[in-house]
């Protein structure tokens, strides 16, 4: 039997960062960052594809600029939308198993319950958008796939919340932070460790089986806050990294702190059909960020 392969995309971000651990001992592991293979130029990777023959491809980059998206939609959708199409296509005619993920941004946060896979997409902006349509397409293309739907993604690399409030906590001695949006702060680390767990499952089915178990799966950690009570924590938490700094805090409304891009209220996610499909369960927000908390920790000692 041949050895098992696993390509990564976007092996510098955040989750490709951790994925790359959580896939070690998987079999040859190749990574590949955006200089290697730029989504912008999709035709370049699935050249790769199809050299290299991977039995996993594991799509962790992206367009993640919420409000750059709306003033280059056609980027975000090249990105987003086109690439990952194009590349669930190559992984459908080589056999491969095509991994990505997307957005609690798909839906308008109109409702104060978790949202569940069947419920109606309706973005509030490109970004949500291009990421929906990148599902659709990814899903159009067969063969077997996984889109891991995520929400508030952060770890203790690459760019995010956690690392923006350590960086202004030692700056500033008052921030303003939005209270009136509430989602499910999600760890790169979780994200990574349930990917593996997700696919490892996957493979032992049949080809039938898998891609009759295909498609959308919500994947983010348990419990739900908002971004002032998320930023209250981290500097709670991270007394010793701040060196006892504590910036003072304070509530704003989403409507006093307009951006280009609109964002949903509510996006907390259900995970009920990742449990009940995979047995898989990511861990409660506030025991994924001791995690993280310990590996920023180790990385700055």
């Amino acid at each position: 039997m041949a050895s098992r392969k696993a390509m990564i995309l976007g092996s510098t971000g955040q989750v490709g960062v951790e994925l790359q651990r959580s896939f070690a001992g998987y079999g040859e592991v190749l990574a590949y960052d955006r200089s290697q293979a730029d989504l912008a130029h999709p035709e370049r990777i699935v050249e790769i594809i199809r050299q290299q023959q991977p039995s996993v491809v594991l799509l962790a980059a992206a367009y993640t600029a919420v409000d750059k998206a709306e003033s280059e939609p056609e980027l975000a959708m090249a990105v987003n939308a086109e690439a990952p199409g194009a590349l669930a296509r190559a992984c459908a005619e080589s056999g491969a198993l095509f991994v990505t993920y997307s957005t609690d941004y798909i839906f308008d946060g109109s409702i104060s319950r978790s949202w569940v896979e069947s419920d109606e997409p309706r973005p509030l902006n490109m970004y949500g958008l291009s990421k929906l349509e990148g599902e659709r397409r990814v899903q159009q293309a067969g063969g077997r796939h996984l889109i891991f739907r995520t929400s508030w993604v952060y770890g203790p690399h690459g760019k995010n919340f956690f690392l923006t409030m350590l960086r202004l906590g030692k700056e500033r001695e008052e921030l303003s932070i939005v209270a009136d949006q509430t989602g499910s702060p999600t760890s790169s680390i979780a994200i990574a460790e349930a990917t593996r767990a997700v696919v490892d499952r996957m493979e032992r089915l049949s080809h039938a089986e898998a891609e009759a178990r295909s498609g959308v799966y919500h994947m983010t950690c348990a419990g739900s806050t908002n971004w002032y009570e998320f930023a209250g924590h981290i500097f709670s938490e991270c007394a010793g990294v701040l060196e006892g700094r504590q910036p003072r805090l304070r509530p704003l409304r989403t409507e006093d702190y307009p951006t280009p891009a609109r964002r949903p209220a509510y996006s907390v996610l259900s995970n009920e059909k990742l449990a009940k499909e995979w047995d898989v369960r990511l861990p409660a927000w506030q025991e994924a960020f001791a995690e993280v908390k310990n590996q920023y920790q180790a990385g700055h000692i």
